[in-house]
């Protein structure tokens, strides 16, 4: 949502909407909130809507002093609902007033809320994690090839890794930390996260099952099992840079929660963590963890595909459904 404008070129133009959004614009909306506190105020932009007015013009039609129609002025350019300019009078300069708006518009939620399905989208790059505990084989690789060194978690903490495009460890946990822009004053649907991942073998190996666990807000949610780790091709982002024989793509999987239950790919998997008891309001931050459990009954690995590596253009994407 555009902010309130900056002075127009032209003195006069009108600014024809005023729209602002609660979360971004909280300083305007408390002063036009100020300006439209007074009768009187709504008096004067009811005057002068229609064509320009002095001070002087505002005071005799309203009946109240100069003094007191100079401080309403004050308080209505604050807030950018009107703007003034001084023109040559009859006896010197006088103080002219206009109406700068023909509209206002107020959004009590997140202008990026698609209008078509209701639903927020915010992307993370893989690299942009919270915190980690991994145990080799593990690493991070960019568009130029691996990040610092091999099968080292010293690696994770490198400087370089928020341009990690393929993430891989055989035991640990990656958390990420998406922005909570749930909006509890609306009804919410469906809280999804979709990655593209698989397992994590030597090389590759198309049958390598691997038990991969996510958690929200500290929740379980389930345990999607990835058949294999893939590299038989080249992934359709995956760079030259990255040989072949080794991991070159994978699923794209969602993980959601409903009020029902959690599910994987659309398979309900725990009626246990819901919408409802996930805590969503409990931090600023909505936690989404994924772990490879060092008592998997498949313990195979994980890799975790970039927007420029494997066969999808995204990183994880955090999906808030109303």
């Amino acid at each position: 949502m555009a902010a309130i404008q900056s002075d127009p070129e032209i003195i006069g133009e009108k600014n024809p909407k005023f729209n602002l959004a609660m979360e971004s614009h909280k300083a305007s909306i408390v002063a036009v909130g100020k300006a439209l506190s007074s009768p009187v105020r709504i008096d004067i932009l009811n005057l002068i809507k229609a064509k320009p007015m002095s001070l002087q013009e505002i005071s005799r039609l309203l009946k109240i002093p100069l003094s007191s129609t100079a401080m309403h002025i004050r308080c209505l350019e604050a807030a950018r609902l009107i703007i003034t300019e001084n023109q040559p009078g009859i006896h010197g300069s006088m103080r002219v007033c206009m109406c700068y708006f023909i509209s206002f518009h107020l959004d009590v939620y997140d202008t990026d809320i698609d209008t078509v399905d209701h639903s927020f989208l915010y992307e993370m790059p893989i690299g942009n994690y919270y915190s980690f505990d991994v145990v080799p084989t593990c690493g991070l690789a960019g568009v130029d090839g691996v990040i610092d060194s091999f099968d080292t978690p010293v690696s994770f903490y490198s400087a370089e890794r928020h341009t990690a495009q393929l993430i891989w460890f055989n035991q640990g946990f990656l958390e990420y930390r998406f922005p909570n822009k749930v909006n509890t004053l609306l009804a919410l649907k469906e809280l999804s996260f979709t990655l593209e991942l698989c397992s994590e073998a030597p090389g590759y190996s198309e049958d390598w099952p691997s038990d991969i666990t996510f958690l929200i807000n500290e929740h379980e949610v389930g345990t999607f099992t990835s058949p294999g780790d893939f590299g038989v091709r080249r992934g359709r982002l995956t760079p030259d840079t990255w040989p072949m024989g080794r991991t070159q793509y994978g699923l794209l999987t969602t993980i959601s929660l409903r009020p029902d239950g959690s599910y994987i790919n659309e398979a309900l998997v725990n009626s246990k963590t819901t919408l409802n008891n996930a805590e969503l309001d409990s931090h600023p931050y909505i936690s989404f963890k994924i772990c490879i459990k060092p008592d998997a009954a498949n313990l195979g690995g994980i890799n975790i595909f970039g927007e420029k590596y494997g066969d999808y253009p995204q990183g994880i994407c955090m999906r808030i459904v109303y």
